[in-house]
């Protein structure tokens, strides 16, 4: 028999107060909001409910917060929003490298964490059904995977370099709205020598910047984290 049923949504957060504010908020928004308060509850309840999408808090009783995140990355490709007081940057890089989705510092408004929520399980959802050579449409940027080409507003191709083409195409296969750290874009676009060469990103982000015209503000820059592709 399948699974049906409202997203379930798990909460990893040692905060009783939290859970109780959350939980009513998530299901009058039409999830199924699943309660751990400690890094084992959470990975055991990942493991046996499989959620559709993790908000995970740091500072839990029994470890740092960061060490779940590989381990949810080996068995679910659940989205995982990191809710953390730490609000210093090299926290969220941290958390975004280790592989998490998205960051929200506490406290936060509600509207803006369901929104990020909604984006995050978009992204997921869009993954899954999209082939590997596949047309995305973001605003008025057209990106062609399969002929390695990229339009704003229906206009002839863009003149990318291959490196400004490996770039974009990192950033849009990123997902609308997700941060993606600069180490994970140096990795990505430039391999593992260049992971602290930092300038020589935001040189290439400039010039990519300048030639999508239009569609420039389509990359936004996440200070001291890296970069969030999409529009606002």
């Amino acid at each position: 028999m399948s699974d049906v049923g409202p997203p379930r949504i798990l909460v990893v957060d040692d905060e009783p107060q939290i859970h109780r504010f959350l939980g009513p908020a998530l299901e009058a928004a039409g999830y199924a909001p699943l309660r751990a308060l400690t890094m084992a509850e959470g990975l055991r309840l990942a493991a046996e409910r499989a959620p559709a999408l993790v908000l995970l808090d740091l500072g839990l009783p029994d470890g740092d917060g960061k060490l779940a995140i590989p381990r949810l990355r080996g068995f679910t490709d659940a989205p995982v929003i990191v809710l953390s007081a730490r609000d210093a940057e090299a926290e969220k890089v941290a958390a975004l490298d280790a592989g998490a989705d998205d960051y929200v510092e506490k406290p936060f408004a509600l509207a803006e964490l369901l929104a990020r929520l909604r984006a995050a399980l978009r992204r997921a959802g869009a993954a899954s059904r999209q082939p590997v050579d596949s047309v995305v449409r973001v605003g008025p940027l057209e990106v062609d995977f399969g002929r390695r080409t990229a339009r704003v507003e229906g206009a002839e191709p863009l003149k990318l370099t291959p490196r400004e083409w490996d770039l974009l195409a990192a950033l849009v296969r990123s997902g609308e709205g997700r941060v993606v750290t600069q180490r994970q874009l140096l990795l990505a676009v430039w391999g593992p020598a260049h992971l602290e060469d930092a300038q020589y990103l935001r040189v290439y982000v400039g010039q990519l910047r300048q030639k999508l015209g239009a569609a420039a503000t389509l990359i936004r820059t996440e200070p001291g984290v890296g970069y969030r592709f999409g529009a606002e």
